[in-house]
């Protein structure tokens, strides 16, 4: 009978197991991500100002879905997702992005015919922002 030298046995063990994983990045240094976040926010602030203006419910929640999805694939959790999604500086973060981008915009807060345009233009134009907009 053969037997396999203990180092062998080590390397074929080593090689075989799955590897460590690797801790994935935190989700408010994912582009993808923010990105994403950034668009619904955006969205819905637009919405929520302009009554002629309402989200694609299942176009949303399709998209948060794969959000979610490919923050699994990073190797984040579900706690771990529903952490970041929970915390309170990222969701600043994102927000204060937001109001950037409405004034960069031309939208002040509280103007609602501006909300409108910016909805409307961006729903023509089909930028990811008005895929999950609609005018009712």
């Amino acid at each position: 009978m053969r037997t396999t030298p203990l180092p062998g046995l080590l390397c074929a063990a080593l090689l075989s197991a799955p590897a460590a994983a690797a801790e994935p990045p935190p989700l408010i240094e994912v582009e993808h991500v923010t990105s994403r976040l950034l668009a619904a926010s955006i969205g819905d602030a637009i919405r929520r100002a302009c009554p002629e203006i309402s989200e694609r419910r299942l176009r949303v929640r399709s998209e948060a879905l794969k959000l979610y999805n490919h923050a699994i694939g990073l190797g984040h959790t579900r706690r771990s997702v529903e952490a970041f999604l929970d915390d309170r500086e990222a969701r600043a973060e994102i927000e204060g992005e937001r109001d950037a981008w409405l004034v960069a915009n031309g939208v002040a807060p509280g103007d609602v015919e501006a909300h409108c345009r910016v909805g409307r233009r961006e729903i023509a134009e089909g930028t990811y922002i008005g895929s999950l907009l609609r005018v009712d």
